[in-house]
């Protein structure tokens, strides 16, 4: 979390913490492809992420989830 909310390396997030991340917060995932979706009953934006071969998020992917997270409250302890 720390490292999403810094921006100071948006290109080194790893997918598979993030999906931890998501899910702890209370996101349900679904995947289509090689998309996985989150999503969460009480926020109205979908959240669409695809890992790179590296198995890491795409910056800008990174940068969207930030926002959400910020924009919501899910950045703080327990936020969620």
């Amino acid at each position: 979390m720390e490292r999403i909310l810094s921006g100071r390396s948006d290109a080194n997030i790893s997918f598979e913490q993030t999906r931890t991340l998501l899910r702890n917060r209370g996101f349900s995932e679904r995947v289509v492809g090689s998309h996985h979706i989150f999503v969460r009953k009480d926020i109205p934006e979908r959240l669409n992420l695809q890992p790179t071969r590296e198995g890491t998020l795409k910056r800008y992917q990174v940068r969207q989830l930030r926002e959400l997270l910020v924009r919501y409250g899910l950045d703080r302890e327990g936020g969620g």
